[in-house]
């Protein structure tokens, strides 16, 4: 069978579970048209009806930098009926240019964030109620494959192994991978305080009735992680994110945190100081709204694209900014930004004084 039509057999039938009557809504730009057009065929065989939307080269960088102050303030109205009316949300990423938009004026990106505020909100009320089933996935593209450090041919093959698309039946095996992280994840919600350990890491917080989610390929594709937000004033010590960290087409590396009582009080970097600087003036970035474990072993290697790094195997995360609401997070913020460490040389973590995970795997299910 085609790749494609295995990954939109995929997409659209276990992550999206896309029934007849369902309104799907499909975002990506004109580079990702094949892997749309095997999502069309599948959804609409199926019965559902489907919205699309492919942005060309550039699209947000020519408007961000033309744009009026009305215009910035305008809710694009298809984007809006999809995250108010829709029964379903796919967006595909398949970018041009990683960095297209790293010079948009900071005045201008503001303003058009606090315009989109309230469309952010619905889309996250709604994804906790499932009211709104979303994906998220990628279709390698030269830009992403450039980023990673590798060939388009290489690259295609790393996205489709993270998502098990080489295996006999991808969807059995995202529904074993639920069946194993569920184990963790039920472990865990019954912790109140979690330590994450390793090298420049001593950093500890409450989970106390907070939830746990098991991230098994469905709003995600790839996924493998299990994800919580920590009570908000609960966090406390020091955390090093190794690898690469990229926001707003900006990377940052070596990012070191200090952390009081739940906000973040100093921080440093090897690279790109200057954006935490930024970044940590926005409302409620001081705070964590997730910490997490990567489980997807298919993904040995940080690719600068949060979608997959974030999942590594051997790795935790947190983020700092916008919490959940599904797992009970308090914390609002307009950014959501995953920063990820490396547990499989000298990582610990540590659930109510007992060891449970040692350089990069779980001990208590082995």
């Amino acid at each position: 069978m085609n790749i494609l039509k295995k990954y939109a057999q995929l997409l659209v039938n276990y992550c999206l579970e896309i029934k007849a009557g369902d309104k799907l809504y499909v975002r990506s730009t004109t580079l990702g048209e094949p892997l749309v057009r095997e999502v069309y065929r599948e959804a609409i065989s199926i019965g559902a009806i489907v919205e699309t939307e492919l942005s060309f080269r550039e699209k947000n960088r020519i408007f961000m930098e033309h744009a009026n102050d009305e215009q910035l303030r305008y809710m694009p109205l298809l984007y809006r009926s999809a995250m108010t009316e829709f029964d379903a949300f796919l967006s595909i990423r398949a970018p041009y240019n990683l960095k297209e938009d790293q010079n948009v004026d900071h005045a201008k990106r503001k303003v058009r964030t606090e315009s989109l505020k309230p469309l952010m909100k619905t889309y996250f009320d709604r994804t906790a109620s499932k009211s709104l089933r979303r994906s998220l996935c990628q279709y390698p593209t030269q830009a992403s494959a450039q980023e990673a450090g590798m060939s388009l041919e290489e690259y295609e093959d790393f996205v489709y192994n993270a998502c098990h698309l080489y295996d006999d039946d991808p969807a059995e095996s995202w529904l074993d991978i639920r069946r194993k992280q569920q184990k963790i994840v039920d472990f865990l919600n019954k912790k109140k305080e979690i330590t994450y350990k390793g090298r420049g890491t001593d950093i500890s917080f409450s989970v106390k009735d907070r939830t746990w989610i098991n991230s098994d390929g469905q709003a995600n594709m790839p996924s493998g992680e299990v994800f919580t937000g920590p009570i908000e004033d609960s966090v406390n010590g020091v955390v090093h994110f190794a690898y690469p960290s990229i926001y707003m087409g900006k990377e940052v590396e070596g990012i070191t945190l200090w952390v009081e009582n739940g906000r973040v009080e100093k921080w440093e970097a090897v690279k790109g100081k200057d954006l935490l600087d930024k970044v940590f003036q926005i409302e409620g970035s001081r705070y964590f709204g997730e910490v997490a474990i990567g489980t997807n072993y298919n993904i040995q290697q940080p690719t600068k694209n949060i979608l997959f790094d974030e999942k590594i195997g051997g790795t935790i995360h947190m983020a700092v900014g916008q919490s959940y609401k599904q797992t009970g997070g308090k914390n609002h913020s307009a950014i959501h930004w995953d920063m990820i460490a490396d547990m499989t040389i000298e990582g610990e973590i540590i659930a109510d004084g007992e060891k449970i995970y040692e350089s990069g795997n779980f001990t208590i299910f082995s």
